[in-house]
């Protein structure tokens, strides 16, 4: 699922663990003593990494996932994490969280206008490689202008299965190691991310993740300590001078010419 270049996996990730552990408990026969210390372990590697604000909020924000289940919605859990993400990501513009959680949101929840059309229902029941949650809001979100932006590229980021690994895959501008960062650390910058799309300064996002992070990405090239100057006889050839002779023999009264190169 993670490092998957076929298709963005943000939306997947959450739901996709749940769903694992399910089964697990499922195949063990319902015995905790069995399943236990399995779901502990990944619960451990989850902790902090793939439960994220983030990552809930596409969990919710993901149709094959909130359609499927009509109590996710009042998952106290699910829900503490949309709002902080939100008021995370809207920081300051009091305005704009009211018109995505109080406005936008409940249409989503309650399948309002185009969200609860058939075609949206259905279009959503299968995550087959035909479906993109990106492209399924584009299509039936359009009575939610602000939510649909921001979660559109939401789903559309990519995940690591390594907190540190750099994502080299088709999707490597749009990880969601960058939105956490920014999340945490520079609210405004990831609001010009999430938010004004293209606007956005990418010197600026850059050097907020690796303040952020520590690191520093410039890379200085190398200059050899000894430059080497090129002059013409460094391209003469040894064997640049052919010589041709002529000797003539007479086969059947024809003269035949015979190159020779020294």
């Amino acid at each position: 699922m993670v490092d998957a270049d076929w298709k963005p996996s943000m939306g997947f990730v959450y739901g996709g663990l749940k769903v694992a552990k399910e089964e697990i408990m499922k195949a063990l026969g319902g015995n905790e003593k069995a399943y236990k210390p399995i779901i502990d372990i990944i619960n451990h590697k989850m902790k902090g990494r793939l439960d994220s604000k983030l990552h809930l909020s596409a969990y919710l924000l993901n149709p094959y996932y909130h359609y499927k289940d009509s109590q996710l919605q009042h998952d106290p859990y699910v829900m503490d994490a949309v709002l902080e993400f939100f008021d995370t990501l809207l920081c300051g513009d009091f305005e704009m969280q009211r018109q995505v959680v109080m406005i936008d949101l409940p249409k989503y929840k309650e399948k309002v206008d185009r969200f609860g059309s058939d075609l949206a229902i259905k279009g959503c029941m299968v995550n087959n490689a035909d479906f993109y949650p990106e492209r399924w809001w584009g299509l039936f979100g359009g009575s939610t202008p602000h939510l649909k932006r921001i979660t559109m590229r939401i789903l559309s980021l990519t995940s690591s299965s390594s907190g540190c690994e750099r994502n080299l895959s088709t999707f490597e501008a749009r990880k969601d190691r960058t939105l956490e960062v920014l999340l945490a650390n520079d609210s405004h910058a990831a609001q010009e991310l999430m938010i004004d799309g293209d606007e956005f300064d990418p010197e600026s996002v850059m050097e907020a993740i690796d303040e952020a992070l520590g690191t520093n990405n410039n890379q200085v090239p190398r200059k050899s300590s000894t430059p080497r100057e090129l002059f013409d006889e460094d391209f003469d050839s040894d064997n640049e001078e052919q010589m041709f002779e002529e000797d003539e023999y007479e086969s059947d009264g024809v003269k035949i010419v015979e190159e020779l190169e020294d």
